[in-house]
C-alpha cells in the first residue's frame, strides 16, 4: 500500500480574546499564572500592542482584565440599556392625536385614519382618530452580560481600508495576514512552485455575517427606516470568509468554500482539507472559521433557548442577592455547576502542507492534522440536544491515534481538547462519552482541557480555538487548567478522565497527539486526531533519507528566522494586515489553453488527466 501524503501543520493565526495565535501568545495568556517572568512579559507586550497601549509598564492588570471572557464592552453594545423598538398602541378616545411632522417622513401610503392639513410648504398637520400603533425607541436591560471579546481596544477594521465590512470579515483578513506572515515563507515564491489549482482554501462562519454591516442590518434597515445598501446581502454570506482570502489576501484559484456544521464548523472545513492534502489534491490548503455574534440580536436568539449563562443564573450558582454583581470573568464553567455557555467572537486559520512540501521549502512544522471524524446523531427529539454521534467520532479519532502512534504512545501520550461549553447537558453527555471511550482503549487519567473556560463559545470558530491551542500547549508545555470552577459537578463522569483547575506541566517530548472534539447544534458532531510536533517530526524522518532530513534543517533555519521576525514586528505593532484589493486582478486575456493546459496569469494547471475508473474503451 503506497503511503499518503501527510498534511502537517505549517502555520497558524488567529484572534481572540486571549490575543494573537502566531507565537502562541493565545495560550500563554490563558496560562498566565505558570509563566516565567520572561514569558509573562512577552505576552503582556503581544497584548499591549494589539490594545493600543503604551507598552506594558503600569499596564499590566488593564491587559489582564481587558482579556479573555468579561463583560460586554460598548463597542458591541449596552448590555446594561439594549435599544429595541416597543410597541406604543394609541387610542384616541374622541380626542384626535394630533402633531406636525416634516412632509418628507409622511409614509408613502398614508392610513386611512389620518387627516392630513399642509401648514407650510415643509410641514403638515397629521390629526388620527381611532386607533393607531406606533414603534416607540426605548432601552432594556439585558439578561445576558458576559463575553469572550477581543482585547479591548483591538479593533481590526481600523488596521486596513475595511470599508463596511462586516466584523467577522474584519477579523478573517487579521487571521489570515497572520497565519500567512507566521508562515515563515514568501507566498508568491510558493504559487510558482504550486501548481494554481492545487492550493485550497475552506473557510467560513456557521451564522454568516450577522452584524449591522452585513445581513442584520440588511433585515432590520427598513424596520428601522433606513435604507438597504449593496453590501448588506453580499458581504453576509457564510462561506465569505474564504472568498476574502482568496481575493483580498492569497490571489489563489484553486478549491473553496466552507462546509458548515454548526459550532464544528471549523473542523469539517479542516476535513476537507485533510481529504485534499491525503489525496493528492492540493498541497497547501488553508483552513479557517470566523464568527462575530457578541451582538444583541444574536444573543438575544441563544438566550430565549436558554443556552447563555444569565447574571441571575451566576448570581444564583455563587449564592450572591439580587443587588450583587456577578462574576462575569468566571461566567463559563465547564464540567462543574454551571448555567449555559458564554457566546465568544473569535476568528482561526491554519496552514497545512504536504510533508513532501514542508522538506522542500523547510517549512516549521507545529504537528500534523491527519483525520477528522463527523457523524450525525441519528433520530432525535430535540435538534439542539446531544445525541449518540460524538461517540462514534470521539472513538474513531482515537482509534486513528492508536493506529499511528502505536497503544503504549496513546494512553500515556494524549491530550482531549473537550468541547466543554458550560451547559449542564454538554458537562453530562460529554464528559459520559470522554470516559467511556477512554476504558475502551485502555486509557486511564486522560488529561482533559475545557479552553471554552477562558475563551468562551464562538460558534463555528470554537473548533479552530482549540485547535490553535493545541499547538500552544505542545509549544509551552502547560494545559491551561479549568480556573473558573470550584470543583467538578456530582454528575460529571470522571472514570479514566484526568480533569484539573490547576495550570498542568508536561514534557512535549513524551507527548503524542490530542484529539479535538466539537458537538454542534442539529448533531453535528466532529472529532480531529493531530499528531504533537515531536511524532510528526519523527514520522517525517522516517519517511526520508538523513540527507534529506539534514538538507530540511537547514533551510528550516531561515523560516524560523522569518518567524521570529514576524513576531517581533507584530509586538512592535509595525506589521500592517495583507489586504490587496483591485490588486493583479486577471482578465480573458490572462487565459491561455490548449486541451493540455490552461495556464491563468502564468499560472499553469495540468488538463493531461486520467480516467479514475479504467480503461472504458468499448472492445
Amino acid at each position: 500500500m503506497s503511503k499518503e501524503r501527510l498534511p502537517v501543520v505549517v502555520s497558524l493565526g488567529g484572534i481572540n480574546g486571549a490575543g494573537r495565535a502566531s507565537g502562541h501568545h493565545g495560550v500563554a495568556r490563558m496560562a498566565y499564572d505558570a509563566l516565567g517572568a520572561a514569558e509573562q512579559q512577552r505576552t503582556l507586550a503581544s497584548l499591549a500592542s494589539m490594545m493600543g497601549l503604551d507598552g506594558v509598564s503600569g499596564n499590566e492588570q488593564y491587559i489582564l482584565e481587558h482579556t479573555l471572557i468579561r463583560k460586554i464592552e460598548e463597542q458591541h453594545f449596552d448590555a446594561d440599556a439594549v435599544l429595541w423598538n416597543q410597541r406604543f398602541p394609541t387610542e384616541s378616545n374622541g380626542h384626535p392625536v394630533n402633531f406636525d411632522i416634516e412632509r418628507r417622513h409622511l409614509p408613502d401610503a398614508i392610513p386611512p385614519s389620518w387627516k392630513v392639513t399642509n401648514t407650510s410648504v415643509t410641514h403638515v398637520n397629521v390629526n388620527i382618530v381611532g386607533h393607531q400603533e406606533f414603534l416607540l425607541p426605548t432601552a432594556r436591560d439585558f439578561e445576558v452580560k458576559a463575553a469572550g471579546q477581543l482585547p479591548t481596544g483591538y479593533e481590526p477594521g481600523t488596521l486596513y481600508p475595511s470599508r463596511s465590512h462586516p466584523r467577522g470579515l474584519q477579523m478573517t483578513v487579521c487571521a489570515a495576514s497572520d497565519a500567512l506572515g507566521n508562515l515563515g515563507l514568501d507566498w508568491e515564491m510558493l504559487q510558482g512552485k504550486v501548481p494554481a489549482d492545487q492550493i485550497s482554501v475552506y473557510a467560513g462562519s456557521a451564522m454568516g455575517q450577522l452584524d449591522s454591516a452585513g445581513a442584520g442590518g440588511m433585515l432590520k434597515a427598513r424596520y428601522n427606516g433606513k435604507r438597504v445598501t449593496s453590501k448588506y446581502c453580499p458581504l453576509s454570506l457564510a462561506e465569505m470568509p474564504s472568498d476574502f482570502i482568496n481575493a483580498y489576501i492569497l490571489g489563489t484559484m484553486g478549491a473553496t468554500g466552507a462546509t458548515l456544521g454548526a459550532c464544528a464548523s471549523f473542523l469539517y472545513n479542516l476535513r476537507m482539507g485533510i481529504a485534499d492534502i491525503r489525496a493528492g489534491r492540493a498541497r497547501i490548503a488553508f483552513i479557517g472559521s470566523a464568527e462575530a455574534p457578541i451582538n444583541a440580536e444574536v444573543m438575544e436568539g441563544y438566550a430565549a433557548m436558554g443556552a447563555l449563562a444569565t447574571d441571575k443564573e451566576l448570581r444564583a450558582l455563587d449564592g450572591l442577592g439580587e443587588g450583587a454583581s456577578a462574576d462575569h470573568r468566571r461566567a463559563c464553567r465547564p464540567f462543574a455547576d454551571n448555567c449555559g455557555f458564554t457566546i465568544a467572537e473569535s476568528s482561526q486559520m491554519i496552514v497545512l502542507f504536504d510533508d513532501a512540501l514542508a522538506m522542500e521549502m523547510g517549512a516549521t512544522v507545529f504537528g500534523a492534522a491527519t483525520d477528522v471524524f463527523v457523524n450525525a446523531d441519528g433520530y432525535k427529539k430535540s435538534i439542539s440536544g446531544p445525541g449518540v454521534g460524538n461517540y462514534i467520532t470521539m472513538a474513531k479519532a482515537t482509534a486513528s491515534a492508536r493506529a499511528i502512534v502505536g497503544d503504549e504512545a496513546l494512553r500515556s501520550g494524549g491530550i482531549v481538547q473537550a468541547h466543554g461549553t458550560g451547559t449542564p447537558q454538554n458537562r453530562t453527555s460529554e464528559s459520559e462519552i470522554l470516559s467511556r471511550v477512554a476504558g475502551a482503549f485502555g486509557i486511564e487519567n486522560w488529561p482533559v482541557a475545557a479552553l471554552k473556560s477562558y475563551l468562551g463559545h464562538s460558534l463555528g470558530a470554537a473548533s479552530g480555538d482549540q485547535v490553535t491551542s493545541a499547538l500552544g500547549i505542545w509549544h509551552h508545555g502547560i494545559i491551561p487548567g479549568i480556573t473558573t470552577i470550584n470543583d467538578i459537578a456530582d454528575d460529571v463522569k470522571q472514570e479514566n478522565l484526568a480533569f484539573s483547575r490547576e495550570h498542568r506541566e508536561f514534557d512535549p517530548a513524551e507527548s503524542a497527539y490530542a484529539i479535538i472534539n466539537s458537538k454542534g447544534f442539529g448533531g453535528n458532531n466532529a472529532s480531529a486526531t493531530m499528531l504533537s510536533p515531536v511524532v510528526t517530526r519523527r514520522m517525517m524522518q522516517a519517511r526520508y533519507s538523513a540527507a534529506e532530513w539534514q538538507a530540511y534543517e537547514a533551510a528550516n533555519q531561515k523560516v524560523l528566522e522569518a518567524q521570529s521576525c514576524y513576531d517581533e514586528g507584530m509586538t512592535a505593532g509595525t506589521i500592517d494586515p495583507v489586504y490587496r484589493f483591485d490588486h493583479g486582478v486577471l482578465q480573458d486575456g490572462d487565459v491561455d489553453l490548449d486541451d493540455r493546459r490552461i495556464t491563468v496569469g502564468g499560472y499553469a494547471v495540468d488538463l493531461d488527466l486520467e480516467s479514475p475508473f479504467g480503461d472504458m474503451t468499448p472492445a
